[in-house]
């Protein structure tokens, strides 16, 4: 089995059970502090990632695809050094701006004196972040996900038990204090995450470790920000756009007549309940795109463009497969998900009603994947930027509107989903002459209303029971939806073999 095939494999399994704990972390909170804390957790955290970002300066990419280039261990060296100087000369600036900055943004942006003592506790998190996510580049570079893998496995095991802990002992002194302890528990994750890495990384570092410094970083300076200018700004882009939609959110929401507190809750059904269900499975294109861009920047190097076609093209027949089953199922489990994992049925017409579009969303981190291995980062930044500037403005638009309301917001993410997904692959055609797999396309659509319609025929019989509605509902799509595939040649004999639809 070829490092490809295994360090999907790795990341697949192991972003799988990140994506599982990572949902009971959130509904864990959400059970915790409620529609309103949870609206205030997801409003500050943000400004967090946009900080993240640009500490990070999009370099785990930059070195991810420098170290996959490299020709020795001096050149991966120089490149290790060499970017955690850079990301923590940034941390050291950037953590005490977050701590100073945390009140000006509770009051003036949030408008919520409450959301100061969150800010508080996630800030110590942020240089931990920019050793560990250049670490992490390393090992993905050297085509090794197991210790990036698993780090982030520990790190969301260490962060669910803190949060029943802190939650609880915390949430009698205010769904502030409650939401700051589950910012600490994130904060403390990560720093036994980043331990583990360092531990991880002990005999790598005997490697690398004799071979002398340069006098000069002038060059890879160069090399890497070739790659990570872009990168960071397509991040800034997407971090800019998600601090600010709960600004747009909550002062449009106003504007269609809620008073602030409602509107945070709003959010929070939005944010805390129906978008991590939609999010999680994600878990196999996520693991796919980090492998991608290793692979098809040796590929696209060496100039072996039939490999990037063949390469990207398979790529898309899984996010589609994949993403297609993920799809029906939310569409047609929205309510029972919601009563089993919230006791409620808040946020399930806002999944139905993004679901459709959400299978564009499981195919667009491989495209940026792919554009960011074929060195079109730039292309990929404006992409974002066009979505994510639609999507703020539909929010203000709709969201303000009595008649939309919070629903304006889902389909201002929709509509953002869709945009960036078509440009993505259109920078894409441009850069790798290939054709796409049109007939495929027209396949899956296919296969998705078949595994509909059965549905429809066959679960009025499991009524009466939540559970059994949900497990033999669930049982039953996936049978029809394994046939209909395999009938219309969606899914092959050798997608077997390889388990991931990739040919050793």
């Amino acid at each position: 089995m070829s490092s490809f095939i295994k360090g999907t494999m790795w990341l697949a399994g192991a972003i799988f059970l990140v994506k599982i704990l990572g949902f009971v972390n959130r509904m864990v909170i959400a059970r915790l502090i409620g529609e309103e804390g949870i609206g205030l957790y997801m409003a500050v955290f943000p400004a967090f990632i946009l900080t993240i970002t640009a500490v990070q300066f999009g370099l785990p990419v930059a070195v991810t695809r420098s170290v996959a280039a490299a020709e020795n261990d001096a050149q991966r060296k120089h490149i290790l050094c060499t970017s955690l100087f850079i990301t923590l000369s940034l941390a050291a600036v950037l953590t005490p701006l977050f701590w100073f900055l945390a009140p000006y943004l509770a009051e003036n942006l949030f408008h919520d004196k409450r959301a100061v003592l969150p800010l508080y506790a996630i800030a110590p998190s942020i240089p931990i972040i920019a050793v560990s996510s250049i670490v992490r580049g390393y090992f993905q570079g050297k085509m090794n996900m197991k210790p990036a893998a698993l780090s982030q496995l520990i790190e969301q095991v260490v962060r669910i038990g803190l949060i029943i802990v802190a939650g609880r002992l915390l949430l009698p002194y205010g769904i502030e204090y409650a939401a700051a302890g589950a910012m600490a528990a994130a904060s403390a994750g990560e720093l036994v995450s980043l331990l583990y890495l360092l531990s991880a990384f002990r005999s790598e570092w005997k490697k690398v470790r004799r071979y002398p410094g340069r006098r000069t970083s002038r060059p890879l300076f160069g090399e890497l920000a070739e790659t990570a200018l872009p990168a960071v700004g397509s991040r800034l882009i997407g971090s800019g756009a998600w601090f600010l939609e709960p600004i747009v959110v909550v002062k449009s929401l106003a504007i269609a007549g809620l008073a602030a507190n409602e509107a945070m809750k709003e959010y929070g059904v939005l944010t805390g309940y129906a978008l991590p269900l939609m999010f999680l499975p994600s878990f196999l294109t996520v693991a796919l795109s980090s492998s991608l861009v290793p692979d098809i920047s040796e590929s696209f190097s060496k100039k072996r463009f039939s490999n990037v076609a063949w390469r990207v093209n398979e790529s898309i027949r899984f996010c589609l497969f994949s993403g297609g089953f993920a799809t029906v199922v939310l569409f047609l489990f929205a309510e029972p998900f919601m009563l089993v994992m919230y006791h409620t049925e808040k946020g399930a017409d806002l999944i139905q009603l993004m679901a459709p579009f959400f299978l564009l969303y499981y195919c667009q981190g491989p495209l940026q994947a792919v554009l960011q291995a074929l060195n079109l980062s730039r292309a990929a930044m404006l992409n974002s930027f066009y979505g994510a500037a639609v999507k703020l403005l539909i929010i203000f638009i709709l969201a303000s509107q009595p008649s939309f309301g919070i629903r304006g917001t889902a389909i201002a993410i929709a509509a953002s989903i869709v945009i960036v997904t078509l440009l993505h692959t259109a920078s894409m055609l441009k850069a790798v002459p290939f054709s796409l797999q049109y007939g495929l396309y027209a396949k899956i659509g296919l296969l998705l209303v078949f595994t509909y319609l059965s549905a429809q025929a066959f679960l009025p019989f499991l009524t009466g029971n939540t559970f059994l509605y949900l497990g033999g509902g669930l049982a039953g799509c996936l049978l029809v939806y394994l046939a209909g595939a395999a009938v219309l040649g969606i899914f092959k004999k050798e997608d077997l073999s390889t388990v991931l639809f990739w040919r050793t």
